[in-house]
């Protein structure tokens, strides 16, 4: 490990007078999570530390999977058997021993499951004190009774409007909708509706033992009976008797129908699966609720008002204008004033991040990862605590350069309220603010995960093995390049959605184009808009960081069709021909190849009494996934496990002449992934990592067709190295005749483009505009644009 003697930065507090001194560094000893190498290490408490490296290096598995994943295994340990049930926790740490490790409390950029009722007003909480205010000292109707905070929350029963339960809006639906080929009988499928597989089949024969003829087009059915099938709220149950199946005999069972109509609006209302809600949403028809008016709070509630306003008017304005609001309505009462004053230092915090253009009943869902991550950021910055390790992934992502310096402030706040604050993060801005620096490397996982660096940012300098040096200290002057022609233009407009109003724009065809401002400035509804039209462009593809999968099932062999070939490979071995092995033996999807004790998953879960359930190596299969003959089957040597365990680096040597195959793993290779091992699950790669697994994917096929490739932010988790590697690949696809739209904040990535779209000049209802548009050299010179002065930099001017 390189670097000077650890010292505390001089940007450090005092401890109080007569405090009790305490090691001054939390010091980590034999971290070997995922990639890291016996790491050990100290960093300084009370000071800004940031974790620097290449994606995939080891360093959130340093700082989230060993620090703060320990401080969490401690703080459990004082928590109640009972208690620990209820919390997800994550696993001991494979470290050593840590000392000097004060409670930690982590803000990273997943999110849970989407919550139509969650917002930016329950996640900072300042709708409770809303609330509050109208409770207190709201205006009400002569001869109303005062209400508690309770009745003007829309997620209370107290509160929320009767008719479509505070959510705002009513979902209804059509026989229509429902039905959309009357000329089909239901066993042909004419309720489309109707879930597939099994469950649909239950529900045609419980039609079936009703009494309804299944065989009939829908459209010559009694219309009392089709009326009946698709909207009756009864449940009947009866006695079905299966139709003798594929040489099976099915036992009768008791079946319950449920109509088209309370299947789809209860899948859509309480279902986890994003595919089965998105899917139930295509028969719906969504309009504001006809009781509230899309209010979402019953009519005593809507009419208490403060400073002449409901509270569903005030929760709709931008936080900016909210703050204006109450600022001076506080007036002479002192309860109106108390908490008016409460709410705008609040509002000041959120504002300071660069989010005032949101509204406190802007739905969590609708908000990107780094907007979430800001707001909590935000919350606990009021919180009061200190002591505590903060533990922070890329606050950074989503945020204009203007925005950024904002930030640096808040995670100055943090530190000076007595706290520790460990960054995960790409910015150079926020690198060079750091008081501490550590840097792992050098490259991804095998030839990653050691320490590199811990000390002082500028002693980096002597670290010549450092990805990030060269990016800190050696940036020279760019190189002159050509800025590509257009060959046509993708005219859309005028466009009026969320803050764009009659907006017109033009997307010059056959270049690399970046969309930026600060924000919430409208980059992403623009673009949004921009997919669906298609004129001068055969092709339309949205490379985004959503995950490949949900499950650990998905992985980046599966999903870039590597394993397809892979599975033929084995299948094509004189072993497995012998023994009749199709490619379908190898899947450890289906059954036959799999090991049934896990089904495939490669692990079991074990249940505890009064702990929550923990997952252990599949006792049968011990991790492999695979029954025993399937694993007597090898290719080269290797069992099907341990191919899909090996690298994508590796593989690229051992699947060498399988054209099929190494022309998947080159262009992983190419995007800078050849770390990654072949059956990584999905859940544990980043959304940098899953971004460019999608693009390796297009990569590797051979397209022929114009195809505009839309980026939202592709920057977001990659270290500059990586920033590099993947223009090096959008520059090939426009160098190949295709045309590339990038949302991006990353400056050096705007610079390199050849066309600039620059929205704002603000975020929200101060933004939607086309401030500039042109060559990056033309952007960079625009007065009135937030973007020409750091963009000017990043050129050189």
């Amino acid at each position: 490990m390189h670097g000077a003697t650890p010292q505390v930065s001089a940007h450090r507090p005092a401890p109080p007078p007569g405090a009790a001194p305490h090691d001054p560094f939390v010091r980590v000893r034999g971290a070997r999570e995922h990639n890291l190498r016996d790491v050990d290490v100290d960093l300084p408490r009370d000071a800004l530390t940031v974790f620097t490296g290449v994606s995939g290096s080891g360093k959130s598995s340093l700082a989230f999977g060993t620090v703060y994943a320990e401080a969490q295994r401690r703080y459990f340990e004082s928590v109640a058997p009972y208690a620990r049930r209820l919390i997800h926790q994550a696993g001991a740490p494979k470290v050593g021993e840590i000392t000097g490790l004060p409670p930690a409390v982590s803000l990273e950029q997943r999110r849970a499951a989407p919550n139509a009722r969650s917002s930016v007003g329950t996640v900072t909480t300042l709708s409770n004190s809303l609330r509050m205010l109208y409770s207190r000292a709201g205006e009400y109707p002569p001869g109303a009774p005062r209400l508690d905070s309770d009745a003007f929350s829309p997620n209370t029963a107290t509160g929320a409007c009767p008719e479509c339960q505070g959510l705002g809006r009513v979902h209804t639906t059509s026989e229509e909708l429902l039905v959309p080929d009357a000329s089909l009988s239901i066993r042909e499928g004419a309720i489309a509706a109707w879930p597939g597989a099994w469950q649909g089949k239950n529900l045609r024969d419980v039609l079936d033992a009703l009494g309804h003829d299944v065989d009939r087009p829908w459209r010559e059915l009694d219309p009392k009976d089709r009326e009946w099938i698709l909207f009756t709220d009864e449940q009947p149950v009866v006695t079905v008797h299966p139709v003798r199946e594929a040489g099976r005999i099915q036992r009768p069972y008791q079946g319950t129908y449920m109509s088209a109509r309370r299947y789809v609006t209860h899948t859509f209302a309480d279902s986890k699966s994003a595919t089965l809600r998105a899917k139930a949403e295509r028969f719906l028809t969504s309009a504001p609720c006809p009781a509230c008016g899309g209010r979402r709070l019953r009519p005593e509630a809507l009419a208490v008002t403060f400073a002449g306003r409901t509270i569903a008017e005030l929760a709709a304005l931008p936080l900016t204008t909210l703050a204006e609001v109450l600022g001076p309505a506080g007036g002479r009462d002192e309860t109106a004033r108390v908490l008016t004053d409460d709410l705008v230092a609040r509002i000041g915090t959120v504002t300071e991040l660069g989010l005032g253009y949101l509204s406190l009943d802007r739905a969590t869902p609708t908000l990107s990862n780094g907007e979430l991550q800001r707001l909590r950021l935000a919350t606990q910055l009021r919180s009061g605590l200190f002591g505590v390790v903060y533990v922070l992934d890329e606050p950074s992502a989503g945020l204009h350069p203007a925005d950024t310096e904002a930030l640096l402030v808040v995670l100055d706040r943090l530190k000076a309220a007595g706290n520790t604050v460990f960054v995960v993060e790409h910015h150079l801005d926020v690198v060079r603010h750091a008081d501490w620096l550590v840097d792992v490397g050098p490259r991804a996982g095998v030839h990653g995960g050691r320490v590199l660096h811990s000390g002082p940012p500028e002693t980096l300098a002597a670290v010549a093995e450092s990805a990030t040096r060269r990016y800190l200290f050696d940036r020279g002057p760019l190189p002159d390049r050509r800025v590509r022609e257009p060959v046509g233009w993708l005219r859309t407009g005028p466009v009026t959605r969320h803050n764009l109003v009659d907006l017109d724009a033009a997307f010059p065809l056959g270049v690399l184009t970046a969309v930026t401002g600060v924000s919430g400035s409208g980059k992403s509804t623009l673009v949004g808009v921009l997919t669906a039209e298609l004129e001068g462009v055969e092709r339309v593809v949205t490379v985004d960081q959503r995950p490949i999968g949900r499950t650990p099932r998905s992985n980046p062999a599966t999903y870039t069709g590597l394993f397809d070939v892979v599975r033929k490979q084995f299948a094509a071995t004189d072993e497995a021909r012998e023994r009749g092995y199709k490619a379908g033996r190898f899947s450890f999807n289906v059954a036959g190849g799999r090991c049934e004790t896990c089904q495939g998953e490669g692990f079991v879960s074990v249940e505890l009494l009064f702990l929550p359930s923990t997952y252990a190596p599949c006792p049968e299969c011990h991790g492999a996934r695979y029954n025993a003959e399937t694993l007597q089957v090898r290719l080269g040597g290797l069992t099907v496990a341990e191919v899909l365990d090996l690298t994508v680096e590796s593989a690229a040597e051992f699947l060498a002449d399988t054209p099929a195959a190494a022309r998947i793993l080159r262009t992983l290779l190419d995007v800078g992934l050849g770390y990654l091992r072949l059956g990584q699950p999905a859940t544990e790669l980043s959304g940098g990592e899953a971004q460019r697994i999608k693009l390796a994917a297009e990569l590797q096929a051979v397209r022929r067709a114009h195809t505009l490739y839309v980026l939202d932010e592709p920057t977001t988790g990659l270290h500059p190295a990586d920033v590099e590697v993947l223009m090096t690949q959008l520059n090939a696809l426009v160098d190949t005749g295709h045309t590339v739209v990038v949302v991006e904040h990353d400056m050096d990535v705007v610079a390199a483009a050849d066309w600039v779209v620059d929205l704002g000049p603000g975020g929200g209802a101060a933004g939607g505009r086309i401030v500039a548009e042109g060559p990056p050299a033309a952007v960079a010179g625009t007065a009135g644009s937030r973007t020409a002065p750091y963009l000017a930099r990043a050129l050189g001017a």
